[in-house]
């Protein structure tokens, strides 16, 4: 519900599952950069569990017609996103993310800290 309510208010929703796809850290902060114009400098993740995340969140609501958020379309506020093919805690995942997410920052600023 809250994320249905944050896709709303015009953020980027991006739905961490292992169905979603696999970025290099400079990519991801490329499309990280994109989300948060695009979503009005508002991001919200979202972490699946074991099974990946509940198929009525796969699907946009936000008026491209039901289209699967992988295949986006219409506009799409969400993205699916995978960290790994591997299965994590959602303690780990949410520490991986804030990492990648400070990682992307980095990148942008151009500073040593990526490689």
């Amino acid at each position: 519900k809250n994320v249905l309510n944050d896709a709303e208010k015009g953020h980027t929703v991006i739905l961490l599952d292992p169905m979603g796809k696999m970025k290099t850290s400079e990519k991801f902060s490329e499309d990280m950069y994109d989300w948060l114009d695009r979503g009005g400098s508002r991001l919200s993740f979202v972490i699946g569990g074991a099974e990946g995340l509940p198929p009525e969140l796969k699907y946009d609501f936000s008026g491209s017609g039901g289209k699967n958020a992988k295949g986006g379309g219409g506009g799409s506020r969400f993205q699916l996103l995978s960290l790994s093919t591997l299965t994590f805690t959602h303690q780990f995942a949410r520490t991986l993310l804030m990492e990648q997410i400070y990682r992307a920052s980095e990148i942008k600023r151009g500073s040593g800290y990526h490689k």
